[in-house]
């Protein structure tokens, strides 16, 4: 029987506390539309996207009517793309274009999938498509891209590394009548999942099924509401019991908006994943969460003890409420999309040395960071690099995705708007690794990679 007190706290939950599914994401496989006629193949990429995701929006929005559950983003997966340019050839410029063509037709927020995997090396396909993202994120509305470069199998690919300091600052500067915005549509990984839901970083990968649902649910501001009203005097054991009770509340929602896409659609339901998204909007912010356990500032000394804390109780709680969970299942940490990051990082409080610790133990990494135009691409390696060597190591997805801030420096800002928000131009270490950089190869994996 239905509990009239959990109705009431959930809808308290969706009308106060900012709860909501962040996204629900149908990745598709491209593999059957691969050709060697580039066109031949774009229109079997056009036709497969509108045939499977036709009514994805329409479904989304009737769940959300039925069950007063609002879904923010209804988006699209697809294989990584680098795949169809090596069997077709050509311009991969015309992939983008049609992904674009076909998100705006179904009527999705984003298409992720302009990808490459390239942790061992490149192929022609791979290096064709890498050198056209700027280009194709210029000339597109909907689409990410994402290039996995590390893993904790295959260690770091240090030439890919150094393409994607130039790739990213490249990105910035063609969209920098935009905020840079091709720059925030563009996420490195190492250790890169292959059911992500979220953006930029989503792609369908090649173990995936054709067809399948992915869900990300949301719920900062309930997080934080729940220790809120526990009070200050609960220790934290009985800190980190409320975050699990109140993560397995989440993920239910999210498993049953699930099932129910899947349902409705005809296509298997795949995973949740558990990681706390926040937005700009005030009290959705994983940074006032660890203010809220009791800190003075996101930043400070005890942020990442405290985030570690948040994440693995998230997790715990998550995972008895999901039959799957997947993706990056964690809590993000990105810049630009949290109103409390925003404002520690306006003071000087956040700092991305700060960040780049905080990422060994949260989910994904150097997310959403603003840093001055005239950083150098080779430095952007170097971050790329040194945030690879966390997930490597630690076994974990770890990303990067910075947004040079074209004729901007220290203390300016960019406004994106939207779920991306807006970001301080961050101080960023200026001393150069051209020297490392250049020296290319492959960063080893550890030992660890060798236990089975």
């Amino acid at each position: 029987m239905l509990n009239i007190g959990d109705i009431m706290e959930t809808v308290t939950m969706i009308q106060d506390e900012n709860l909501d599914i962040r996204t629900i994401t149908m990745g598709i496989s491209l593999l059957d539309c691969c050709d060697s006629d580039i066109d031949r193949s774009c229109e079997k990429v056009y036709e497969k996207i509108c045939r499977c995701a036709g009514d994805l929006v329409k479904v989304g929005q009737e769940i959300e009517h039925t069950y007063g559950i609002p879904i923010i983003n209804k988006r699209i997966s697809v294989t990584p793309i680098a795949m169809l340019v090596g069997a077709s050839g050509g311009d991969p410029i015309q992939y983008a274009l049609t992904l674009d063509k076909a998100a705006r037709t179904v009527g999705v927020n984003f298409i992720g999938g302009y990808s490459a995997l390239v942790h061992k090396g490149f192929s022609p396909g791979d290096r064709e498509l890498i050198a056209s993202i700027p280009r194709a994120l210029s000339q597109t509305e909907f689409v990410c891209s994402s290039v996995n470069i590390g893993s904790t199998k295959s260690g770091i690919n240090m030439d890919a590394v150094r393409t994607m300091g130039h790739i990213i600052k490249e990105a910035a500067v063609l969209t920098a009548d935009r905020q840079c915005v091709g720059a925030a549509k563009l996420v490195v990984f190492c250790n890169a999942p292959e059911d992500n839901p979220f953006m930029a970083g989503a792609f369908h990968g090649p173990g995936e099924p054709d067809c399948v649902i992915n869900v990300g649910v949301s719920g900062p501001g309930v997080v934080r509401a729940a220790l809120a009203k526990a009070g200050p005097d609960c220790d934290l054991t009985e800190v980190a019991d409320i975050i699990k009770r109140t993560a397995f509340k989440i993920t239910r929602m999210g498993q049953l908006v699930g099932s129910e896409a899947s349902r409705r659609l005809g296509v298997p339901f795949g995973i949740v994943d558990l990681s706390l998204a926040p937005t700009p909007a005030v009290g959705d912010s994983v940074a006032h969460i660890l203010e809220e356990i009791g800190l003075e500032t996101c930043g400070g000394c005890g942020t990442t003890a405290a985030l570690a804390m948040l994440n693995d109780a998230v997790k715990k709680g998550g995972v008895m409420a999901s039959s799957n969970v997947g993706g990056l299942s964690g809590a993000f940490i990105p810049v630009s999309e949290d109103a409390g990051m925003i404002a520690a990082a306006r003071s000087g409080d956040l700092t991305i040395e700060k960040l780049e610790a905080m990422t060994a133990v949260c989910s994904v990494g150097l997310d959403m960071i603003v840093i001055p135009g005239n950083t150098e691409a080779d430095v952007i390696a170097g971050l790329i690099a040194d945030e690879a060597a966390i997930g490597m190591i630690n076994s974990k997805t770890t990303a990067v995705r910075v947004i040079p801030a074209i004729g901007k420096d220290v203390g300016d800002e960019l406004v994106f708007g939207g779920l991306l928000g807006s970001g301080p131009v961050m101080r960023i270490n200026q001393k150069s690794p051209s020297k490392m950089i250049l020296r290319g190869g492959r960063i080893p994996a550890p030992i660890q990679a060798l236990r089975n």
